[in-house]
């Protein structure tokens, strides 16, 4: 069992080693391409009520006989002239994505796409946004909750939807709209925060090999990969991961007062109908049929941000995501 051991202990190693390196070299080609990008993305806006429509027609373009297409096409173009005022005028109701991974790598995105939206939104106006992320780190996930409450500082109504799964960090999010849907199935809550790393010392002590660390602070670092941890190293990171708990459980109770956080902030998640039992979300639905309805009521916008990435770029991320699965710090 302890050669098992120290040998499956060494094959992390070797695969921690091989990331890093990987990290190291593509950070490097990275660093050589950046500066030949002229443009690091752009706004791309998408007319859903058209996108809608256009789909519609396709499937009319198929079932209706050619003379009635023709009448429906000549329909819509005046339809379309006499509501171009109308929507021009009316309120807009703006659609966001925000897919998160660990890091919340698209939060860059989000802010761009954030910032756009506020520069062009008047009186009136909305804004839908999708989640989907079970979480990653403290400070992405705060800040990425920081950009939503942007959107309620300039009194825009924000609702958050939630198809797959809004979970730690990505529920942090969802708690400052002033809605949350999701659907039946959907993962929400896990109002927690976690930690976890291996740690090869003993393998490195059977082979001779030593582990010195240097640190200026009494807790500049609390528990290590390679040296031997203490109890006191522990209970230090126990005492930070609770604050974090607990600054997490205040943020939603700020924003969603009827919760029991008692109840709710215990890490658990739980599927999108006992989620609105619970008081974690207000309603039930997809974000289909959320938009389909914004689209009924008026103008609706997709906003998104498109970072066109070099190769060594995508290389970059896709190792920086291996090396997430091998370490992992404090997480909500």
């Amino acid at each position: 069992m302890t050669s098992f051991l120290a040998l499956y202990g060494l094959f992390l190693a070797k695969i921690a080693t091989l990331v890093v390196a990987v990290l190291i070299l593509v950070a490097g080609i990275a660093a050589l391409t950046r500066r030949k990008r002229k443009e690091a993305g752009h706004i791309v806006v998408t007319d859903i009520n058209r996108q809608l429509e256009e789909a519609g027609d396709s499937i009319e373009a198929v079932r209706l006989p050619a003379k009635l297409r023709r009448a429906l096409h000549k329909q819509r173009k005046a339809q379309h002239r006499a509501e171009q005022k109308a929507l021009h005028e009316a309120p807009c109701t703006f659609l966001l994505d925000f897919k998160g991974d660990l890091r919340a790598s698209t939060l860059d995105s989000l802010r761009a796409e954030i910032s756009a939206v506020l520069q062009v939104a008047k009186p009136g106006d909305a804004v839908l946004v999708r989640v989907e992320s079970g979480g990653g780190m403290v400070n992405r996930y705060g800040l990425a909750a920081a950009q939503l409450l942007r959107l309620r500082a300039a009194q825009l109504p924000l609702t958050v939807m939630v198809d797959n799964v809004a979970a730690s960090g990505g529920y942090l999010m969802a708690a400052v709209a002033d809605r949350i849907i999701a659907s039946p199935f959907a993962l929400v809550g896990s109002i927690g925060v976690v930690a976890q790393l291996p740690n090869f010392h003993r393998w490195l002590k059977e082979h001779n090999i030593d582990w010195e660390q240097f640190t200026a602070g009494k807790y500049k670092r609390t528990v290590t990969i390679f040296g031997e941890n203490t109890e006191e190293g522990r209970a230090k990171l126990r005492e930070e991961l609770e604050d974090v708990h607990v600054q997490f459980r205040d943020f939603v109770q700020e924003r969603r007062t009827q919760l029991d956080m008692d109840k709710v902030g215990t890490g658990e998640v739980w599927l999108g109908s006992k989620a609105l039992e619970l008081g974690l979300v207000d309603e039930l639905a997809t974000s289909d049929e959320v938009v389909r309805a914004a689209c009924q009521r008026g103008r609706v916008l997709q906003v998104h941000y498109r970072i066109k990435r070099s190769l060594p770029e995508r290389l970059r991320a896709s190792a920086q995501m291996a090396w997430d699965t091998v370490w992992q710090p404090p997480l909500p």
